[in-house]
């Protein structure tokens, strides 16, 4: 599988090329029958580290509006929201990772994945970005976000 890197410092994230990307730090895949799988990209998990906790606020299916609130995670560095990566019907969560949200930090490419969608051909065509472009966007947010982690974002 081809795949770009971006250095997070030291710490490498890879991306497959084989899919699309989220704004908010989401992949998509292809599931078939119209539907996108979600999972965290490696950049979430970097900065995420060790998920011990996600919660669902919405109950699948559900038709969802972009950016709506739609759960919680917790790990050792962050607690944070979680919101849809666009607009769509949520068909059903990873059931998996309800029991054991570990999987995020082991297989976030594969077997971690959070939520398949499904949409009209071509509906994410736009809020999507391509692996290049979403490296363009981590180079745009990587300083704010190193200060942000370093608790100076105000210096």
């Amino acid at each position: 599988m081809s795949e770009l890197v971006f250095m997070m410092g030291e710490f490498e994230a890879k991306f497959p090329t084989d899919r699309r990307y989220a704004r908010n730090h989401m992949w998509a895949l292809d599931a078939g029958d119209g539907q996108l799988r979600f999972g965290f990209t490696a950049y979430a998990v970097r900065l995420l580290q060790d998920v011990y906790f996600l919660e669902w606020t919405v109950d699948e299916p559900s038709e969802l509006g972009d950016r709506q609130l739609i759960g919680a995670i917790e790990s050792k560095k962050a607690e944070s929201d979680l919101y849809a990566p666009l607009a769509g019907r949520l068909e059903r969560f990873n059931a998996e990772l309800l029991d054991d949200p570990s999987g995020i930090n082991v297989d976030k490419y594969g077997g971690g994945w959070l939520f398949e969608m499904s949409g009209g051909p071509g509906q994410w065509d736009a809020p999507l970005l391509s692996p290049a472009q979403y490296l363009d966007h981590l180079s745009e947010v990587w300083e704010v976000t190193q200060r942000t982690i370093k608790g100076q974002l105000n210096e």
